[in-house]
């Protein structure tokens, strides 16, 4: 059921106890995937830690699988003031601050700690800011969802082997810039969308992290996966700024420490996990492609960083240079 912004405002602001008792404040969890997946146990273990926490003053539900809506429809959503909490990508965030691109740009993470060192930077706590201004508080960013690869019915060893190649890919800018530089035919679909259009051969292939593979049984679908790494996915929890503003201080405090605990908690779990789906998807007969020219790769996509005027000046120069130290 997809929910309009009236509808999500009319039914979740507030919901006031009828013995008298102290308000009680109601929001929602929304993101597109399974609820097998990694990034689902992490809202799932948020949500209830902040009902604990909060005595039950803000309690948190959770809607995987696009139920209250696409994610361009859910942003929209939480812009305009809707109680939602997004599963966030910076990529989708780039729609409303173009900085955020940066942080999905190819073959610029080698780990975590490169990550960690970008959240931990002034030039974060300015895209922050940034994000404020257009309508977003991010709670936590801190999500890693793991290193996207691609699946296919051959491998993809070199750019060369993308030529033509219709490759699912997600609706936004970096992803098409991105794969318009490796000459495949980028197809942005909805996730939910993703199994059916392998199925029917709209999409020739697909590029996305291990636990999305896994969780949405893809590998039923094509059997080779090229372990491409091109992009180190990570997401975050972001709200509607003036809703994050109307709560009582030490509910924000208890919504940002659980964000961000929640986040730490995905991260472990994804670290250990993909190396098992790893090697369960080799048992099961998948092909896995390890040979990956990873430079060509990289030397490939280079020109991506170039393709976004909107950016500010020597973005990402500087994030290369918080990223050295």
């Amino acid at each position: 059921m997809k929910f309009t912004i009236a509808a999500a405002l009319a039914t979740s602001i507030c919901l006031m106890v009828s013995d008298g008792a102290m308000a009680q404040t109601t929001l929602r969890v929304a993101h597109a995937l399974s609820p097998s997946e990694p990034i689902h146990a992490a809202v799932t273990r948020f949500a209830e830690k902040v009902t604990e926490r909060s005595d039950g003053r803000l309690r948190i539900q959770v809607f995987p699988s696009e139920q209250l809506g696409i994610n361009r429809e859910i942003y929209e959503q939480v812009r305009q003031g809707a109680p939602i909490i997004q599963v966030a990508d910076p990529g989708f965030m780039a729609d409303y601050v173009p900085d955020f691109g940066v942080m999905n740009g190819p073959y610029l993470l080698d780990d975590t700690a490169d990550f960690q060192r970008i959240l931990d930077s002034e030039w974060y706590e300015g895209l922050k800011a940034k994000a404020e201004e257009a309508g977003f508080r991010p709670l936590a960013f801190n999500y890693f969802f793991g290193n996207r690869h691609m699946l296919g019915a051959k491998p993809f060893r070199t750019p060369a082997d993308l030529h033509g190649v219709t490759m699912r890919i997600a609706p936004n800018p970096i992803w098409v810039e991105t794969f318009a530089a490796l000459d495949a035919r980028g197809t942005p679909l909805p996730w939910s969308e993703v199994y059916s259009a392998l199925s029917q051969n709209v999409v020739e292939a697909v590029e996305a992290p291990m636990g999305s593979i896994v969780g949405a049984r893809l590998t039923e679908q094509r059997q080779t996966l090229s372990m491409t790494r091109h992009f180190s996915a990570y997401l975050g929890l972001v709200m509607n700024e003036r809703t994050f503003d109307g709560l009582d201080p030490d509910l924000q405090q208890i919504l940002v420490e659980e964000a961000e605990a929640a986040g730490r908690m995905m991260t472990e779990t994804t670290i250990a996990n993909d190396e098992k789906l790893i090697e369960d998807l080799r048992q099961s007969g998948v092909e896995i492609i390890d040979d990956v020219d990873i430079d060509a790769f990289r030397q490939a996509t280079a020109k991506v960083y170039e393709a976004f005027p909107d950016w500010s000046p020597g973005i990402y120069e500087e994030v290369r240079k918080v990223l050295s130290h």
